[in-house]
């Protein structure tokens, strides 16, 4: 899709084709501030900047950014476009981030053991019932 000023734009089928996802997806990542297509009646016109953030949106979800989250860095990258601010607070999110995932961890190890024992404990008096 073109638009008249040549710059490449988007339907929102052409974005949930490419990135797999659906259109109402992207109505809410728009109803959440996260994109703000033009619009031309009813229908959405997204630019490559959408596109970019998008694409974003989705890698921060697989990192285990919120919405929120990833709204914040795109407030601080529109304020300040040298991005020293925005990686800042994106290594700060990424600490976060990984002392949550190494606490999950260590929670997950210990409700394995705790299911390792109740095992045992089940086979054992299986084994004693069945003697």
């Amino acid at each position: 899709m073109q638009d008249n000023q040549n710059e490449e734009t988007y339907s929102i089928s052409d974005l949930a084709k490419e990135f797999d996802i659906t259109t109402r997806s992207i109505r809410f990542y728009e109803d959440q501030g996260l994109l703000s297509p033009e619009r031309h009646g009813q229908t959405r016109v997204y630019s490559k900047r959408d596109k970019v953030r998008l694409k974003l949106i989705l890698r921060g979800k697989r990192l285990g950014f919120t919405l929120a989250e990833t709204g914040r860095l795109f407030e601080l990258y529109d304020a300040d476009k040298s991005s020293a601010k925005q990686l800042s607070t994106m290594l700060q999110l990424i600490e976060e981030k990984k002392a949550d995932l190494s606490q999950q961890m260590d929670d997950i190890k210990v409700v394995l053991m705790e299911l390792v024992t109740a095992e045992r404990r089940c086979r054992d008096t299986l084994k004693n019932l069945e003697e």
